[in-house]
Protein backbone atom coordinates (compact mmCIF):
# COMPACT_ATOMS: atom_id res chain seq x y z
CA UNK A 1 0.00 0.00 0.00
CA UNK A 2 1.30 3.07 -1.17
CA UNK A 3 1.51 6.63 1.20
CA UNK A 4 -1.84 7.92 -0.60
CA UNK A 5 -3.58 4.69 0.07
CA UNK A 6 -2.56 4.84 3.15
CA UNK A 7 -3.35 8.50 4.10
CA UNK A 8 -6.83 7.63 2.49
CA UNK A 9 -7.81 4.21 4.48
CA UNK A 10 -6.70 6.16 7.73
CA UNK A 11 -8.50 9.09 6.87
CA UNK A 12 -11.96 6.26 5.95
CA UNK A 13 -10.97 4.65 9.34
CA UNK A 14 -11.49 7.95 10.92
CA UNK A 15 -14.40 8.89 9.85
CA UNK A 16 -16.31 5.89 10.75
CA UNK A 17 -14.69 5.74 14.59
CA UNK A 18 -15.96 9.63 14.55
CA UNK A 19 -12.42 11.50 15.36
CA UNK A 20 -12.98 14.97 14.04
CA UNK A 21 -9.58 16.01 14.25
CA UNK A 22 -7.77 13.24 13.13
CA UNK A 23 -10.72 13.07 9.89
CA UNK A 24 -10.29 17.02 9.24
CA UNK A 25 -6.24 16.73 9.68
CA UNK A 26 -6.02 13.97 6.95
CA UNK A 27 -8.45 15.47 4.34
CA UNK A 28 -6.06 18.75 5.23
CA UNK A 29 -3.07 16.35 3.61
CA UNK A 30 -5.21 14.63 1.04
CA UNK A 31 -6.35 17.86 -0.30
CA UNK A 32 -2.84 19.59 -0.28
CA UNK A 33 -1.72 15.87 -2.21
CA UNK A 34 -4.84 16.33 -5.02
CA UNK A 35 -3.88 20.42 -5.41
CA UNK A 36 0.01 19.23 -6.30
CA UNK A 37 -1.30 16.43 -8.17
CA UNK A 38 -3.07 19.21 -10.62
CA UNK A 39 -0.33 21.61 -10.12
CA UNK A 40 1.73 19.30 -11.65
CA UNK A 41 -0.84 17.49 -14.62
CA UNK A 42 -0.21 14.48 -13.03
CA UNK A 43 -4.33 14.03 -11.53
CA UNK A 44 -4.59 10.96 -14.00
CA UNK A 45 -1.30 8.84 -12.61
CA UNK A 46 -0.59 9.96 -9.59
CA UNK A 47 2.27 11.95 -7.50
CA UNK A 48 5.50 9.50 -6.84
CA UNK A 49 5.74 8.52 -3.78
CA UNK A 50 9.31 11.60 -3.37
CA UNK A 51 6.51 13.59 -4.04
CA UNK A 52 3.98 12.58 -1.32
CA UNK A 53 6.84 13.10 1.02
CA UNK A 54 7.59 16.54 0.53
CA UNK A 55 3.95 17.48 0.78
CA UNK A 56 3.49 16.27 3.87
CA UNK A 57 6.98 17.79 4.75
CA UNK A 58 5.64 21.07 3.84
CA UNK A 59 2.89 20.30 5.96
CA UNK A 60 5.00 19.59 8.90
CA UNK A 61 7.08 22.78 8.50
CA UNK A 62 3.78 24.70 8.71
CA UNK A 63 2.63 23.47 11.77
CA UNK A 64 5.77 23.66 13.82
CA UNK A 65 5.93 27.36 12.12
CA UNK A 66 2.43 27.98 13.43
CA UNK A 67 3.62 26.03 16.65
CA UNK A 68 6.35 28.66 16.91
CA UNK A 69 3.91 31.82 16.20
CA UNK A 70 0.91 31.00 18.64
CA UNK A 71 3.55 30.36 21.20
CA UNK A 72 4.97 33.45 21.29
CA UNK A 73 1.70 35.47 20.61
CA UNK A 74 0.23 33.61 23.60
CA UNK A 75 -2.23 31.61 22.22
CA UNK A 76 -1.38 28.17 23.89
CA UNK A 77 -4.73 27.18 22.58
CA UNK A 78 -3.88 27.36 19.20
CA UNK A 79 -0.35 26.14 19.90
CA UNK A 80 -1.83 23.08 21.39
CA UNK A 81 -4.72 22.12 18.27
CA UNK A 82 -1.78 22.12 15.59
CA UNK A 83 0.66 19.93 17.98
CA UNK A 84 -2.66 17.37 17.75
CA UNK A 85 -2.56 17.89 14.09
CA UNK A 86 1.47 17.80 13.77
CA UNK A 87 1.26 14.10 15.64
CA UNK A 88 -1.16 12.54 13.46
CA UNK A 89 0.68 13.62 10.08
CA UNK A 90 4.56 12.90 11.59
CA UNK A 91 3.81 9.14 11.47
CA UNK A 92 3.28 9.44 7.63
CA UNK A 93 6.96 10.79 6.86
CA UNK A 94 10.08 8.20 7.38
CA UNK A 95 12.21 8.06 10.56
CA UNK A 96 13.89 11.37 11.40
CA UNK A 97 17.52 10.61 12.03
CA UNK A 98 18.88 11.75 15.50
CA UNK A 99 21.30 14.87 15.89
CA UNK A 100 23.95 13.03 16.77
CA UNK A 101 23.60 10.99 13.07
CA UNK A 102 22.83 14.23 11.47
CA UNK A 103 25.98 15.44 12.80
CA UNK A 104 27.99 12.63 11.49
CA UNK A 105 26.92 13.18 7.83
CA UNK A 106 27.75 16.92 8.13
CA UNK A 107 31.27 15.89 9.13
CA UNK A 108 31.84 13.59 6.19
CA UNK A 109 30.64 16.52 4.15
CA UNK A 110 33.05 19.00 5.70
CA UNK A 111 35.90 16.45 5.47
CA UNK A 112 35.40 16.66 1.86
CA UNK A 113 35.46 20.58 1.52
CA UNK A 114 38.30 22.94 1.39
CA UNK A 115 38.64 24.77 4.56
CA UNK A 116 34.81 25.60 4.95
CA UNK A 117 34.24 28.62 6.67
CA UNK A 118 30.65 30.36 7.80
CA UNK A 119 30.41 31.83 4.29
CA UNK A 120 30.20 28.58 3.02
CA UNK A 121 27.19 27.63 4.97
CA UNK A 122 24.78 28.00 1.34
CA UNK A 123 27.45 25.72 -0.16
CA UNK A 124 27.15 22.71 2.53
CA UNK A 125 23.76 23.06 3.31
CA UNK A 126 22.86 22.29 -0.01
CA UNK A 127 24.77 19.31 0.15
CA UNK A 128 23.42 18.07 3.79
CA UNK A 129 19.99 18.83 2.73
CA UNK A 130 20.40 16.66 -0.62
CA UNK A 131 21.77 13.53 1.51
CA UNK A 132 19.35 14.31 4.05
CA UNK A 133 16.33 15.33 2.55
CA UNK A 134 13.17 13.84 4.19
CA UNK A 135 15.50 12.07 7.15
CA UNK A 136 15.74 15.97 9.07
CA UNK A 137 14.36 19.00 9.72
CA UNK A 138 16.55 21.54 7.79
CA UNK A 139 16.30 23.94 10.81
CA UNK A 140 18.00 21.23 12.98
CA UNK A 141 20.30 20.83 9.92
CA UNK A 142 21.20 24.57 9.81
CA UNK A 143 22.00 24.61 13.80
CA UNK A 144 24.23 21.64 13.36
CA UNK A 145 26.52 22.65 10.22
CA UNK A 146 26.02 26.57 12.20
CA UNK A 147 28.06 25.20 14.96
CA UNK A 148 30.37 22.59 12.74
CA UNK A 149 31.70 25.75 11.04
CA UNK A 150 32.00 27.88 14.09
CA UNK A 151 34.41 25.18 15.01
Amino acid sequence: MNLKEQITSDLKTAMKAGDAVRRDTLRLIDSAIKNVEIEKNKREVGLMEEEILEVIARAVKQRQDSIRQFEAGGRSDLAEKEKIELEIIMPYLPAQLSPAEIETVVAEILATSENPTLADLGKIMGQAMAQLKGKADGNVVREIVKSQLEK
